[in-house]
């Protein structure tokens, strides 16, 4: 099998992360989440911390802003007075996920990587989702302090965030099935049947 990324986009609360990892040991590929923010800093010289805080979040003002698509692919020189924008930032770590999937079979997890390899040969591009109700109960096994509304509010925000900041620097909406190969509810599949469903479709998109 030649190499191939697959990506995973995920709505919070659906189990997402802990299937990227469970297909990651099956298949004994690396997968790359916060990773990539320190092979953006060591690429760039910015300092982690600002990675960090850009992490597929942007500001009010970004939100509110009408722009679509800013991501061009332009990577800023140091003397840029917009070098450590968080524009400047997605352009770093657009750039790191390009690369892994010029040099090595992997899993991305979330951070637009979908749309920044859909024109690749050998990607599967996967979207985790499941009903509200169960994404309420996961998150609150592991926020036991937190009342019902605070989960109910913590997933509100977190699928808003994600949604804009897909948004914002690609042009398209995140939950647009176009956007991906596979979408699968881990309420219906569990998170192994979620695992074992991307295996069977890996031999439809990778030669």
């Amino acid at each position: 099998m030649e190499r191939f990324i697959i990506t995973v986009a995920r709505e919070t609360g659906s189990g997402g992360l802990n299937i990227t990892r469970k297909l990651a040991d099956a298949l004994g590929l690396p997968y790359y989440d916060r990773d990539l923010l320190r092979k953006a800093s060591e690429v760039s010289g910015i300092h982690e911390r600002l990675f960090g805080a850009a992490d597929e979040r942007i500001g009010l003002r970004e939100m509110l802003s009408a722009a679509e698509k800013v991501y061009t692919g332009e990577i800023l020189p140091p003397d840029s007075d917009d070098y450590i924008s968080t524009r400047n930032l997605f352009s770093f770590q657009a750039k790191i996920i390009k690369e892994l999937a010029e040099t090595e079979s992997c899993i991305i997890l979330g951070r637009c990587a979908n749309y920044l390899l859909e024109d690749r040969p050998n990607v599967l591009r996967v979207f985790i989702h499941a009903p509200l109700e169960a994404r309420l109960a996961r998150v609150a096994s592991y926020s036991l302090a937190w009342s019902q509304h605070e989960v109910a509010r913590y997933i509100r925000v977190e699928d808003k965030r994600r949604a804009a900041y897909y948004h914002y620097y690609t042009g398209e909406e995140w939950r647009d099935a176009a956007g991906y190969d596979l979408s699968l509810d881990s309420q219906k599949l569990g998170e192994d049947g979620c695992v074992e469903r991307i295996r069977q479709a890996l031999s439809l998109y990778v030669k």
